[in-house]
């Protein structure tokens, strides 16, 4: 695997993984804890070169499928101070499952490319 793709592997793990340490205080934690925590896991397994395309594949989809549920219809921004808190966090929510869903559909069809 490229040196690249593998240090990408690496640092989305790690960013995973504190995304999912970050929600301790969310009120839904446990829901958003188990979703980073899927998310490194997958990426860590792509770092490892261990993971088959059709996992990130179907991760991805399923975040982004998630990203479409929960954006708000009237998005706000991402500042409590920018407007209601419920928008304010389904927007923050709705685009940690953009970004989790575009690194699975990367790394997805990065191993689909090397088969």
């Amino acid at each position: 695997m490229n040196l690249l793709f593998k240090t990408l592997g690496y640092l989305f793990t790690l960013l995973f993984i504190t995304g999912a340490i970050l929600q301790y205080n969310d009120p839904d934690a446990l829901v958003w804890v188990i979703i980073y925590a899927i998310a490194a896991l997958v990426s860590l397994g792509f770092a490892l070169n261990k993971i088959r395309f059709v996992i990130p594949l179907v991760i991805g989809l399923l975040a982004f499928a998630g990203f479409l549920y929960q954006y708000p219809s009237d998005f706000q921004g991402f500042d409590l101070n920018d407007g209601d808190i419920t928008t304010v966090e389904l927007g923050r929510e709705a685009f940690g499952l953009l970004i989790i869903s575009i690194v699975m559909l990367v790394f997805s069809f990065r191993v689909k490319r090397k088969l």
